[in-house]
């Protein structure tokens, strides 16, 4: 014992002491010990031998719920060594999840967590004293069952036609009894005779249907105990799918961009889910297949773009909970004709030529051929009057074969395969190789010492042929001394640069492919200077122009010619000047010629080797200086009250224009105006003239020699139009209109400053005035004022509204006193 206990110890024998002794524990006591302590005392007042062992437990009998959890307080009174507890089997109870133990001194509690059936029976609690005298007591545990649905599912589906189970699992002890409802009435068997409760309280529908959906009620009762519960259970009844097809076949044409849609329509409950299937394939949405649900249960697919590898059979599945369905569908695909096989054919000049063309499509074509030359064409069984073209063919493939190919079959055939759904056309080149051939007949080339030429060696050959130049058996390389080779495609340039007579005569050109060999042989030649011009002829000669013509040399020395020299002077003169051809050329003008002068000309032409000898000369005269001829006179509308004459000179008469006289009058008037325009200008402008007035004109030309005669032109002015800002600028660009602008703001300005001038005596224009005035002043050398009544005077012109002087000499006149002040007045004249 600690002290505390110590101290309380003289209380025990008193219920005074006893209730003081509890107060001054250390630790407040537990109810265990106050009841124990109690015992005690009772023992002690009714005269009980304190060593005397008894065993109580709080409760006798219980009933507890399955899941719930109890607990029991087991006493001893006395001196107590242990306290047990002991399970309805009889074995001793030891702390675990569902049972604990907890014991103090005389005190032991038993805890049964979460309880069970097998929990129940009789417990005992026995109390040992220090001499092994034992006691106990104990209480009867009885567990009940309460009412329990365990798992019930919501919905329970079934499928049409079938047995079906609700199924409603309810345990409690007692076992329960149960009743099922439907629409608020009692099942029985009495008025469903396709229901029926089962032992395991399942309710059980015989062929069930659509009908006997909806929501069922299963509810158990304990009379005993009066508990009742219930649970409602939505019986659902899934349908099979039913499929139905609108049209089970298509009919389609490949590679025309067509599309086929089949459709089909489902029932059955749940909404079956369709899917489309092709060689036991689903089918996905994709740009070739497009799949669509629409109202009324519709489900199609798009077959798009069609081709041939799409006919076949499709089927078309429903399914749901309650199974599936699947139905067939077929496309058949017409294709067109596809010609598949059809390559280039090459060939040996002479010899045969088979070319194959395979075709396909559904119905098979039939295959005919088209030589592209001249359009002939070939079908099957065909055979060309020389013999030579044969067609033969069966199942889709057709050979033409050409016998004794000659170069004219060279070129494009066309095989066209054909059938009642159109047609495919395919070319194909005949290739055909052949002895090198050589395409020019200029055999013979001219040059002179130390010029180079080409001798050019042209060939057509299939396949292409290698070339090599030969002379007197040796065969001319890259390094001969004066001689190059250059090579393209067809052709070998030798390029000779003779330096003596030795590199003069003849040169030998090879060609050779895997058909065969061809010689060619070319002459190389001596050039000469042309021959001379002949037919020397003047034309369109005047007074500073003459236009000589001649006929080309009989010979041009084996070069080509590369100019004409022209040769003149004045007669007497021995200063001949030299005028060349355009290229070759045989007209040549003679310009910066002298009026009523003789001149002689001669040609000659010029060749790479030099220049040949001169024509005969030919003599010929230029005109004398006249009159100029008449201009030639076109009109164009000016603006506004302007006209615009363009003028174009013809012939000047041997001297320059002047100057143009332009006469113009209205066709009422009498008067003539005159308006003299210089000769380099190309035109005249005709202002200002009258609206709705018809005008004639004549126009004049002069030089020095004298009048042209004159040239007539009429024109007429038309009514005045209306004006508008945008008739205005309309016909103005960009500077102009920016132009008139500023100068309407110029315009404004001044008027501003004369109105500020003349009522406030201010502004730019008073300033000017004062400055004169004191300039005047101070040459003046006075040193004073102006004496009153000496003014000046500014006589200011009147403008009109465009801006120019008036022809009236209408004038303001203003004064300036010597106070700077101002007097204006208008001029007589104006009166």
């Amino acid at each position: 014992m600690n002290g505390a206990q110590r101290a309380c110890r003289p209380c025990r024998f008193s219920a005074a002491s006893l209730f003081k002794a509890t107060s001054c524990s250390p630790n407040p006591p537990t109810p265990g010990k106050m009841l124990l302590r109690v015992a005690v005392l009772l023992g002690a007042l009714l005269g009980i031998s304190q060593a005397a062992l008894q065993v109580s437990i709080s409760l006798n009998k219980v009933e507890l719920s399955v899941g719930e959890s109890k607990f029991f307080i087991c006493t001893a009174i006395g001196e107590p060594v242990k306290v047990e507890w002991f399970n309805p089997q009889g074995e001793r109870i030891t702390s675990s999840k569902r049972m604990s133990l907890h014991t103090e001194m005389s005190r032991s509690k038993l805890i049964i967590y979460n309880a069970i059936i097998e929990d129940a029976g009789i417990y005992r609690c026995q109390a040992t004293d220090t001499s092994g005298h034992t006691e106990e007591a104990s209480v009867v545990l009885e567990i009940y069952q309460r009412l329990t649905f365990r798992d019930v599912q919501s919905p329970q589906e079934f499928r049409h036609g079938e047995t079906a189970e609700v199924v409603c699992d309810v345990i409690s002890s007692p076992v329960p009894v149960v009743v099922w409802y439907y629409q608020d009435r009692e099942i029985t068997e009495e008025h469903h005779s396709r229901y029926q409760v089962l032992a395991n309280n399942n309710l059980q529908i015989n062929q069930v249907t659509k009908a006997d959906e909806g929501v069922y009620r299963c509810e158990a009762s304990v009379e005993a105990r009066g508990e009742i519960d219930f649970v409602d259970i939505a019986v659902v009844v899934n349908v099979p799918p039913v499929l139905s097809v609108l049209q089970p076949s298509f009919n389609a044409t490949a590679d025309y961009q067509e599309s086929v849609t089949f459709t089909c329509i489902t029932s059955g409950s749940p909404d079956p889910m369709v899917t489309w299937h092709r060689k036991g394939q689903q089918l996905e949405p994709s740009e070739k297949y497009v799949l669509n649900r629409l109202e009324g249960r519709r489900s199609m697919l798009t077959i798009r773009n069609i081709r041939q590898i799409d006919g076949g059979s499709y089927s078309c599945k429903a399914t749901n909970k309650a199974g599936s369905q699947e139905r067939e569908l077929f496309l058949k695909v017409f294709v067109q004709p596809h010609i598949t096989q059809l390559k280039n054919v090459t060939a040996v000049e002479g010899s045969a030529a088979m070319i194959s063309c395979v075709a396909e499509g559904e119905p098979l074509p039939d295959i005919s051929w088209k030589r592209a030359s001249d359009g002939q064409s070939f079908v099957d069984g065909d055979k060309s009057r020389d013999g030579r073209f044969e067609v033969r063919g069966r199942h889709g493939k057709s050979v033409l074969t050409i016998s004794g190919v000659r170069l004219t079959d060279l070129g494009r055939f066309d095989c066209e395969a054909q059938s009642r759904i159109g047609g495919h056309q395919k070319s194909m080149f005949l290739d055909i190789e052949y002895i090198p051939k050589f395409l020019t007949n200029h055999t013979i080339f001219y040059s002179w010492e130390g010029n180079p030429v080409n001798i050019s060696c042209d060939v057509m050959s299939n396949p292409p042929a290698t070339m090599l130049w030969r002379r007197e058996r040796f065969t001319i390389s890259e390094g001969t001394p004066n001689m190059q080779i250059h090579s393209a495609e067809g052709k070998s340039i030798l390029e000779v640069t003779p330096m003596s007579d030795r590199d003069f005569g003849r040169y030998n050109c090879t060609a050779r492919n895997n058909i065969g060999v061809r010689y060619q042989e070319f002459i190389l030649a001596q050039a000469d200077v042309p021959s001379n011009p002949y037919s020397v002829r003047l034309s369109a000669v005047s007074q500073r122009l003459a236009t000589v013509t001649f006929m080309k040399p009989d010979s041009h020395g084996g070069v080509p010619i590369s100019y004409y020299l022209v040769q003149y002077k004045e007669l007497g003169s021995q200063d001949w000047r030299d005028v060349r051809s355009h290229s070759v050329q045989t007209t040549v003008v003679l310009t910066g010629l002298e009026p009523n002068t003789t001149y002689e000309v001669r040609v000659a032409a010029v060749n790479g080797k030099g220049q040949g000898e001169f024509s005969h000369m030919e003599t010929f005269q230029t005109l004398p200086i006249r009159e100029p001829s008449p201009p030639a006179v076109h009109g164009q509308r000016g603006v506004g009250k302007a006209y615009r004459l363009g003028l174009v000179k013809q012939d000047d008469g041997g001297m320059p224009i002047v100057e143009y006289i332009v006469k113009y009058k209205t066709d009422k008037e009498e008067q003539w105006m005159t308006k003299l325009v210089p000769g380099a200008f190309d035109f005249a402008m005709l202002q200002p003239l009258q609206w709705n007035t018809r005008y004639e004109v004549e126009i004049t030309a002069r030089n020095v020699k004298g009048l042209s005669e004159p040239t007539f032109y009429q024109f007429f002015m038309p009514q005045k139009p209306d004006i508008t800002a945008e008739s205005l600028f309309s016909g103005l660009g960009l500077g102009a209109v920016v132009g008139l602008g500023l100068g309407a703001l110029l315009l404004l300005l001044v008027l501003v400053d004369v109105s500020c001038f003349f009522l406030r005596h201010c502004g730019l224009l008073m300033c000017i005035t004062r400055t004169l005035c004191s300039k005047k002043t101070a040459t003046s050398g006075k040193g004073k004022e102006m004496e009153e009544g000496k003014a000046a005077y500014l006589k200011l012109p009147l403008k009109e509204e465009n801006g120019k002087e008036s022809l009236k000499p209408d004038t303001i006149e203003i004064k300036v006193h010597s106070d700077n002040s101002l007097h204006i007045k208008p001029d007589d004249s104006k009166a």
